[in-house]
């Protein structure tokens, strides 16, 4: 299969991650979009390290895995905080720094 099929996918992908964050008002559909949009650039980093021949994009999607587990567990944690203090996920909503 050619690497050009791969990385249209990765582009579907990052497009519709990114309607999610700009267009959804729920926090967790918010980080959703944005896992979405992690996964795409996986996918390049993977497709370019298999057309070169070596790990190094493996390896970078490794780490990019990593830091997006370590975003979902922070960025849960605050809207569980945030829903808690207001009762709703909602973006728009929020303006806890204003008081």
């Amino acid at each position: 299969m050619s690497p050009t099929w791969y990385l249209f996918l990765a582009i579907i992908l990052f497009a519709i991650g990114a309607s999610t964050v700009l267009t959804r008002r729920s926090a967790v559909l918010s980080l959703m979009g944005v896992e979405i949009m992690l996964s795409s650039a996986n996918l390049v980093f993977i497709t370019f390290g298999r057309l070169q021949g070596s790990a190094h994009g493996q390896v970078i999607a490794f780490f990019i895995m990593v830091v997006a587990a370590a975003e979902v567990v922070v960025g849960l944690a605050i809207i569980v905080s945030i829903f808690r203090a207001r009762g709703t996920t909602s973006v728009d909503d929020v303006d806890l720094l204003k008081n």
